[in-house]
Parts: structure tokens; sequence; C-alpha cells
């Protein structure tokens, strides 16, 4: 996806600059032209059931290219993670029964604990990393389609597949950015908890600092929740602009400002609409995989004699339903959540920067019709 200068930052144009009159209240009384469509959304200022059919708009008419790359970069990512984890435990495998099954009334040595640690934190990291990357992927896909959704282009998989891979580094370093600075009062309410804990430990003080943890945290909880919205339009500039990670964090600031309760509700509802349907998804997956595992209980406790193959079979049977479930259901979760994300950001610069004048000079549709005036007018 090349980088369009009608999709780049409106520089220095604010609310009234051009095309602000997409965001002004209509006057009564006044004749309203037809809001261009060529995409999936009007271009217009959108409300909140506007945001949330558009974005079931883009998933219905572009599902090839999300669930293909999605379900693409998950056939990547997981089979790298589990040789990740067969590398990790091969290579200390020996020192396992020497800590985890010593011999009575010994303890175990540092020779077998330390490199026990040692993997598994270099396997949290590696593990960490791949997730990012995979994340990343899939969350600069989501506003990589919704461009051509906007615009009512028509895509493939192989383009998406190259603008998602080609924005996820900076969509992973804005993503981390935002995500330690808006952690930042969490991380400082547990280092002004921790060492107050170390020093005043005792018996008789050791539960009153400790209850007073989750105090600390509420306290910090609307902070961090504050941070996050205002940084959340981040991965879609970073995409529809090819902005830098703190470049894209200030754009998102920018364009948050003075909607951030408008834009924390569509995000919430938004947020709601996704996990009940990606729940309504799994349920019939975990049905069928509880079914498979009837019979077997069913003859265990009558008990008949139940084959170490029959269960294995089961119980294989039951967790690979439920494994299908889960991916579909989270890969719809993702996807309609940056979606909508996608569609507050889009839809914040239509109100602010005129960004339906630039998208119709792009695709070449002609501009609304004026209003017309009134005979005798000055």
């Amino acid at each position: 996806m090349t980088q369009n200068t009608g999709w780049g930052p409106a520089g220095g144009q604010g609310p009234g600059g051009p095309g602000a009159g997409w965001g002004g209240a209509p006057q009564w009384g006044a004749w309203q032209p037809q809001s261009p469509q060529p995409g999936v959304i009007p271009l217009r200022p959108l409300n909140l059931a506007e945001i949330l059919s558009g974005t079931f708009a883009t998933m219905r008419r572009h599902w090839k290219q999300l669930v293909g790359v999605m379900l693409a970069v998950l056939a990547i990512a997981l089979p790298v993670m589990a040789l990740a984890v067969v590398i990790a435990v091969a290579s200390v495998f020996s020192h396992f029964e020497p800590v985890f099954d010593p011999p009575f009334g010994e303890d175990p040595t540092p020779e077998h604990v330390v490199p026990l640690l040692v993997a598994g934190g270099v396997l949290f990291v590696v593990l960490c990393v791949i997730g990012v990357l995979a994340t990343s992927v899939m969350t600069s896909l989501c506003p990589a389609v919704l461009r051509e959704a906007v615009m009512g282009r028509p895509t493939t998989f192989r383009t998406m597949w190259r603008a998602a891979f080609r924005r996820a580094p900076a969509v992973a370093g804005a993503t981390l950015l935002s995500g330690l600075i808006a952690g930042a009062p969490m991380l400082a309410a547990l280092v002004v908890w921790i060492p107050l804990l170390i020093a005043t430990v005792s018996e008789h003080t050791a539960p009153l600092l400790i209850n007073l943890l989750p105090m600390f945290l509420l306290t910090a909880a609307p902070l961090v929740v504050w941070l996050t919205v205002r940084f959340s339009l981040a991965p879609a500039a970073v995409v529809m602009e090819g902005a830098r990670p703190v470049t894209a964090l200030r754009r998102s600031v920018a364009l948050v400002r003075g909607d951030w309760w408008r834009i924390l509700g569509v995000t919430l509802a938004a947020g709601m609409v996704a996990g009940a349907v990606s729940w309504v998804i799994q349920l019939p997956f975990q049905i069928v995989g509880l079914m498979g595992m009837i019979p077997v209980m069913v003859g265990v406790e009558n008990g008949s004699d139940a084959t170490p193959a029959g269960l294995i079979t089961s119980l294989g049977f039951a967790v690979a339903a439920m494994a299908v479930g889960g991916v579909a259901g989270q890969t719809f979760q993702i996807a309609f959540t940056q979606l909508s994300t996608g569609m507050l950001y889009v839809d914040q610069r239509i109100r602010r920067e005129g960004l339906a004048d630039a998208i119709l000079a792009e695709v070449g549709a002609p501009a609304p019709a004026a209003a017309p005036t009134a005979p005798g007018a000055a």
C-alpha cells in the first residue's frame, strides 16, 4: 500500500480547516446534500451505529483478506513458538528431575536451578517477541484493509500481506511506546509499594501494606485508562499516514483531544460487541468438544473398560474443536476491535481535517453539491 498525500496528516488544519463543514452541525431548515459514499461508510461525521455497521461491512467485503492474512500469521507464529519451547525444554531436560524430584531430604542445588531459570527467562522473552510481532502484523492489517474499504476499492491477499508486514515494525514500536507510557502509573505504584513493604515488613505491618496495594493500583487506574484512550489511534496513524511511532502517538493525541469521552464510549461499545460475537462463535465448538467427551465419561462412570486409544482420541477431538473455536473467536475479536478503532480514526479526520474531500479527490468522485441559495440573497 503506497503512501498517498491525501491520507497524510493535514498540517495546520484544524476545526476551521478545509472540509470543516463536514463536522459542523446542520442549521435547522437548511438543505443538506446527500453524503457521498464510495465505500463502506458515508463520508461525513459518523455516529455509533454507522461505525459498527461500517465495521461489519468491511469484514463482510474483505473477509478473505482478513482471515487469510491472520491465519497465515498464526500458521507461522505458532510453529515457531512450539519449536522455541521444544528447544528450551531439550536444552535443560536433564535438570528437571534434580529440581522437581530431588532425593529425599535434599534441596535442589544451584547448578540445576540456575539453568532452568535462565532457559525460562530466555524462552519468555522469545515468546513475547514472537507474540508482539504476530499481533503487530494483524494490527497493521486492519487499517490497511479499512483504507481500501472506505474508498470502495478492491484488494488482494498479496497486497494486504505486504502492507501488513511493511508497517508491522512501526506498529509494534507505537504499541510498545504507548503501553510503556500508559502503564507507567501502575509501575510507579509498584515502585512505591514494594520498597515500602520490604523496609517495614513484620508480622503486624505486612497485612496492612498488602492491603494498600489495591488502593495504589486503583488510584493509578484512571490515569492508565486516560492515556490508553489518548494513544488508541496511533496504529491507524502508522498504517494510513506512514507515520513513525513517536509521530503516530502525537497524531493520536491530537485527534483524540476534545473527544476523549466519545472515543472511550465507542471503543467500549465496539469491544462489547466483539466479545459477544466472539463468544457466540466459540460456543458451538465448545459444545461439540464436550459432546465428544460424553461417551468416554459415561463409560468410566458405568465401570466399562475404556481403552487408552479411545480416551486419547476423544480428548484430542475435544481439544481440537475448542482450539478451532478459540482461534475463530479471537480472530474475529481482533479484527473487529482494530477495524472499529480505525473507523474512529477516519471519523475524527473527517470531522477535523477534511479527509472526506481528500478521499473523493483520490477516488475521482465528484464533490457533494453545494446548498442552493435563497432568491435575492446577498
